[in-house]
């Protein structure tokens, strides 16, 4: 009985190892790791997709994640706050819009970075946005626009 104890003991020492590396590596490729940086801020008409946790990228590398989506009530645009990595300085006429993975990926905030030698600080407004690009609305322009010309 002695022998069968400890190879199940070993067995299930072996699954939790798995189980650990497996969680780990979940973890690792999902993002949820924090992001340390500066605060940023960016307003737009329109922010279809982005939720908290969201990617920050620049030409395609994530720098930073977002930490909030609300409503100005004032002015009923959305107010997106994010963090961006540290070290990386972005000039203060950065444009921020907001793009997918694809036709129906997942929604993230893409900054484009200017050419001023001034940079943006924590707590600073990008002012240069765009809004995600509605696909629906192109189909339905395009077959509308075809169909006058018949």
């Amino acid at each position: 009985m002695e022998k069968g104890r400890t190879f199940e003991s070993v067995v299930g020492v072996f699954v939790l190892i798995i189980a650990s590396f497996f969680f780990y590596y979940v973890y690792m490729k999902s993002g949820w790791q924090s992001v340390d940086g500066y605060l940023l801020t960016a307003k737009f008409d329109k922010a279809d997709g982005l939720i908290e946790g969201g990617d920050v990228k620049v030409s395609g590398i994530k720098v930073g994640k977002i930490v909030g989506v609300s409503i100005d009530p004032t002015s009923f645009l959305a107010v997106v706050k994010f963090t961006v990595l540290e070290g990386l300085k972005l000039p203060n006429d950065t444009s921020a819009s907001v793009s997918s993975d694809g036709l129906l990926g997942k929604k993230y905030l893409s900054l484009t970075p200017g050419g001023n030698d001034a940079f943006l600080k924590g707590g600073d407004e990008i002012g240069n946005t765009s809004g995600p690009v509605d696909i629906e609305s192109l189909i339905g322009k395009f077959i509308f626009s075809q169909n006058k010309g018949n």
